[in-house]
């Protein structure tokens, strides 16, 4: 009987410990069950959470300044050239023509104007010359910033207005450091406005402030960066590249010579200083291209190309505002 006994014990027993081994198992189903749900339902909370900020970020995407927002290319009033990416200032008709690719952040581009500026004006004002000029955004790369995109903009505007030429000049005359973003605000170019007699109206405040030629720049930036030029200002006298020849640098005396001497169709421009001519085709031959994007120095972009020719000094009788630098000097902005 004792044997019975021992043996329905262990049975018992043995059933007890599969009974708490299933009941185990059960208990850790049940866990591993509620942790999968817990991870799921975590990662289904992530992904709708990314979705939300995704979201938002996109909502808001265009609920900044309107200035800076994309938008559809709008040319300023009678852009010219190709794509229509000029602004041109002079007679239709003149012989010759001089095409310019600023910045108006851009020191050396302040230089080539302030030294340049009156035999220009005299030149278009004979009708012998007309300028195309192109706008870039260099120094906002390479410094930060959104001055140069919005001088440039606040410039179409006033093309818009027909008063491009008077405040073209007014941005060059006022340029703050290079460092200075001034021209990225919007009130600064609104400013400047007032001292272009007729620029400032309702009209011109809403393009400048909705930003309405951001694209038309950026465009006309697009075209400089594959023309693979060399820096900022880039000037081209009837496609040929007379600035940035250091040892024979371009005065407003010879840029007076060759313009004239276009005009009597003695050759086409510059036929009136062949040596330089010379030099310069051999350049833009040769070399163009090789330099594109050299010295592009975040500390001082425009420095490099301008302190070489700081003290060339510039011809009497030229016109110029600055006569003690010919601005000779691009920046690899």
């Amino acid at each position: 009987m004792s044997e019975k006994n021992d043996g329905a014990n262990r049975d018992a027993t043995k059933r007890s410990a599969r009974e708490r081994l299933q009941a185990e198992r059960e208990r850790q189903k049940t866990r591993d069950k509620r942790r999968r749900t817990m991870i799921v339902a975590a990662a289904v909370v992530g992904v709708l959470g990314l979705a939300t900020v995704v979201g938002v970020i996109a909502a808001n995407a265009g609920k900044g300044d309107k200035s800076d927002s994309a938008g559809p290319v709008v040319a300023p009033s009678g852009a010219t050239g190709k794509d229509a990416l000029a602004i041109q200032t002079g007679k239709p008709e003149a012989k010759s023509t001089l095409t310019v690719w600023e910045d108006f952040r851009c020191p050396a581009c302040k230089s080539f104007e302030d030294n340049y500026r009156d035999t220009v004006h005299e030149l278009e004002a004979k009708g012998l010359l007309k300028v195309d000029y192109h706008l870039v955004t260099l120094i906002d790369g390479n410094m930060g910033g959104s001055g140069s995109l919005k001088g440039a903009n606040a410039a179409a505007c006033a093309q818009d207005a027909g008063k491009f030429s008077e405040y073209h000049d007014v941005l060059f005359q006022n340029q703050p450091q290079e460092v200075d973003d001034a021209y990225g605000k919007n009130a600064r170019l609104l400013e400047l406005a007032g001292k272009v007699e007729g620029l400032d109206t309702p009209e011109f405040r809403k393009c400048v402030e909705d930003g309405t030629h951001n694209s038309w720049v950026a465009k006309s930036h697009e075209a400089f960066a594959a023309g693979n030029f060399r820096g900022t200002p880039t000037v081209l006298l009837d496609g040929k590249d007379i600035f940035s020849d250091q040892a024979n640098p371009l005065t407003p005396q010879k840029l007076k010579e060759k313009v004239e001497a276009g005009a009597k169709g003695s050759g086409g421009a510059g036929a009136g200083a062949k040596g330089t001519e010379k030099e310069t085709g051999k350049e833009s031959g040769k070399d163009a291209g090789k330099d594109t994007g050299k010295g592009e120095a975040k500390a001082s972009p425009s420095a490099s190309r301008t302190a070489s020719t700081a003290s060339k000094g510039t011809p009497s009788g030229s016109g110029t505002r600055s006569g003690n630098t010919t601005g000779n000097g691009s920046s690899g902005d």
